[in-house]
């Protein structure tokens, strides 16, 4: 039984209402919270909701609203975030035993930039643990369900985000993306996810997985709600010394400048041979070109080769990023801490009982990948793996404006189809973990459904810095979309 409703309020409605005195903040947040609590306990996907807060803080709005001041582009959204972004004094657990109840003493820096717009956060999702995984039935704290299905995965890792979305329970939500955490959940939920370009929007907050892979990104219903969101939390943070101070280039603003004349490719090695996806999956991407042709752009193919290798580059270099950015939790300065006479034996035990099996099997394998005598067989040779798909993609952006292939190999998948293989779950983020691995932008948008009349995302991939364009291509295929 589907738990999508049949009508929902969108982001940018609720903003132009509220900031015209039309509508209540706190009504907004009010409707929200009802439908929370009518279905998650079906859906999970929530590890926290903040009613309390966020009704204060819509009243907060609606008091400036009625002196004259204007809140802010996203004024009265509900707004939820993924549980491995710092909210201060609010729960952020990334979904481990580890974190369990840890708050943290400062906001992250996409969560002050929503405040500044006047968005409400009204709970933190849940995800797999440190956003490792691919179904979000990783988490210490129980698997999110398929609002379409609940009897299938939404994806992961941001599963919790995508599912709060596609449920009705937030116009927008916030993910991160190491290897496709955004996209994947969007397309087998049905919604729209965004992974701008490496830099562009602030890491200062987020709990590090894989430091030169992770983004956050939006999820909504819509493309243009992605776009006033992306908006909002984008732009240089002199916080994360890997912020690009380029400006920050509206992409609102270009929704409405179509694709004519632009090129863009289908990549043959996303479509056919090994990577192959499901049929129906194919034909929703064969379907979103022959739109976007229609629309004026021209459409042709092209072979981006070391995509193929992007899954096992992806397998070295980020496990390793993880087994050191985890190093610090130790049972010393986060969260859970076991007793146990010695220093080493109380780490040992801590680390044992607070990381899942996944997080280990990670941490594992990435520092074997850095140790003495593998590092350069490994890790290095992975790294150059990343420099020759970063290559093929410059070569390819240079015929080509954008790229179209899928999001997904297939639709949702039913729940534990998958978690007794993790080679057949990695697979899961075959098409994304190129993007991440070159740093460039790239977005999933529904195109109609496939087997089981689920969701099927397509995935526009844009060069750096190019996510106008990438949205208006999108604005596109949403209005074309079956």
């Amino acid at each position: 039984m589907s738990l999508v409703p049949t009508a929902r309020d969108h982001a940018t409605a609720i903003a132009a209402d509220v900031r015209a005195g039309r509508r209540r903040a706190v009504d907004v947040v009010e409707a929200h919270l009802a439908a929370i609590a009518a279905t998650e306990d079906q859906v999970h996907a929530f590890n926290l909701v903040t009613a309390e807060r966020a009704l204060a803080a819509a009243a907060e709005i609606d008091r400036r609203v009625g002196e004259g001041d204007d809140p802010g582009p996203l004024a009265g959204v509900p707004v939820a975030l993924k549980d491995n972004l710092c909210t201060r004094g609010v729960a952020t657990t990334c979904s481990s035993r580890i974190l369990a109840g840890w708050e943290p003493p400062y906001d992250a820096t996409v969560v002050r930039r929503l405040d500044r717009a006047g968005a409400v956060v009204i709970g933190k999702t849940n995800l797999d643990e440190f956003a490792m995984g691919s179904s979000t039935e990783n988490s210490a704290f129980g698997a999110t369900r398929n609002p379409h299905d609940p009897a299938r995965v939404p994806g992961g890792s941001s599963g919790g985000s995508a599912a709060a979305v596609a449920a009705g329970f937030a116009p927008l939500a916030l993910g991160s993306d190491t290897g496709g955490s955004i996209r994947q959940p969007a397309a087998l939920c049905g919604v729209v996810g965004v992974k701008p370009t490496y830099g562009r929007v602030s890491r200062y907050g987020l709990v590090a997985f894989a430091s030169s892979l992770d983004q956050i990104g939006p999820f909504s219903a819509t493309v243009g709600d992605a776009a006033i969101c992306y908006d909002a939390i984008a732009g240089h943070d002199p916080l994360d010394a890997t912020s690009i101070p380029t400006p920050l280039e509206s992409v609102a603003a270009h929704l409405a400048d179509g694709v004519s004349g632009l090129r863009i490719g289908l990549v043959r090695e996303m479509l056919e041979g090994d990577l192959a996806p499901e049929p129906d999956v194919v034909r929703r991407v064969t379907a979103a070109a022959e739109a976007l042709e229609a629309a004026g752009a021209k459409i042709d193919e092209v072979s981006v080769p070391a995509v193929v290798y992007g899954l096992s580059a992806y397998y070295l270099i980020a496990p390793a990023e993880a087994s050191s950015n985890l190093a610090r939790f130790d049972g010393v300065r986060f969260g859970l801490r076991v007793d146990a006479p010695t220093t080493a034996e109380m780490m040992r035990a801590t680390r044992t009982e607070g990381f899942g099996a996944e997080v280990k099997r990670r941490i594992m394998l990435g520092t074997y990948a850095l140790s003495a005598g593998y590092y350069d067989a490994f890790y290095g040779q992975a790294q150059r793996v990343r420099t020759l798909i970063s290559n093929e993609f410059a070569a390819a952006y240079e015929r080509f404006d954008l790229l179209l292939g899928p999001t997904s190999p297939c639709v949702a998948f039913p729940l534990d189809a998958k978690t007794a293989d993790p080679m057949t779950m990695y697979l899961n983020d075959v098409y994304t973990i190129p993007s991440n691995l070159s740093g460039q932008p790239a977005m999933s948008v529904p195109f109609g459904t496939g087997e089981g009349d689920l969701p099927v995302g397509v995935q526009l991939l844009a060069p750096a810095l190019e996510e106008a364009r990438m949205f208006a291509a999108a604005a596109v295929l949403e209005e074309a979309a079956p």
